[in-house]
This record gives C-alpha cells, structure tokens and sequence, in this order.
C-alpha cells in the first residue's frame, strides 16, 4: 500500500528561519489516509493554529516544515513511565474533555527529562502537574517519523 494511503495520524510544524515555531496542528488518530491528513494539517497550521496570526504569502519562502507521522498510540500505565524514551516517544494525554500532545522532539528542544516531559503535556491539557499519576488521566506514547524540509 502506497504510504500516502496508509492510515496515519500526523502534525505538521512549521518553523521560521531562526527556529521559532509559526504553527503546528496535527491529527492523532489513525482513522484516515496519511495524505489527506497531512495535506488537512499542513492548511491547519499555516491558518488556524490560535497563537499564531496566519501565515501571509510573503513568510512563505523562509519556513522550514516538518512533518511527523505517528505510530498508534500505546496505553501507558502510570507506573511505567520509566519506558518512556526521551527523543524517541511522544505523549499523548487525556482527561476527560482536556487532551494534549507533544512530539518526541520537543523534549529534546526542552531538555525535559521523563517527569518533566509528562508534566509538561499535562500543564498543556490545562491539568496539574503530576495528573499523569492519577487513574482518571489516561496517557499514550506513539513515536515518530520526521521528515523536515
């Protein structure tokens, strides 16, 4: 099967020249073909990310993007968080209506280590730190597949 049909979720980032993110908006689930995802996202992030003014024409030509395809989402028990791998895995967190994402690669960026990187997904769900503990907070890992052009 063509890797575009393949169903896949993925984010697409878009970066300036200096580095700094200017959007990113991704699709978690793999419910849909890879194409159409990426190609959903990529429109996303260039106009709808909401701490972001919209891409105009004019950036354009200095924007780095990256695109990450993720694996399915792994169940992960609070007391296994030792097997998260920093710069491998990313985190998916969930509770109730609140849920966030962070890519593998921003813990690298961040130096966060495990707890920090867990409790950072957390802060970005609105949650406390250390929700990721508690049994109503479910937590997936999923790694992935980064292209950047």
């Amino acid at each position: 099967m063509p890797a575009a049909q393949q169903h896949r979720g993925a984010f697409v980032s878009l970066h300036e020249s200096g580095g700094d993110l200017r959007g990113c908006i991704g699709h978690v689930t793999g419910d849909r073909p890879l194409g159409e995802v990426i190609c959903q996202v990529a429109v996303s992030a260039a106009r709808s990310d909401p701490r972001f003014a919209p891409i105009t024409p004019d950036e354009l030509p200095d924007l780095r993007i990256e695109i990450s395809v993720l694996s399915e989402l792994a169940r992960m028990e609070a007391a296994d968080c030792g097997r998260v791998v920093i710069g491998r895995d990313g985190v998916v967190v969930r509770r109730g209506r609140a849920q966030a994402v962070l890519l593998p690669q921003v813990a690298t960026e961040h130096g966060f280590g495990v707890e920090a990187f867990l409790n950072a997904v957390c802060h970005k769900a609105g949650l406390t730190a250390g929700s990721w503990r508690e049994p109503a907070t479910h937590v997936f890992t999923f790694t992935a597949d980064v292209f950047v052009e």
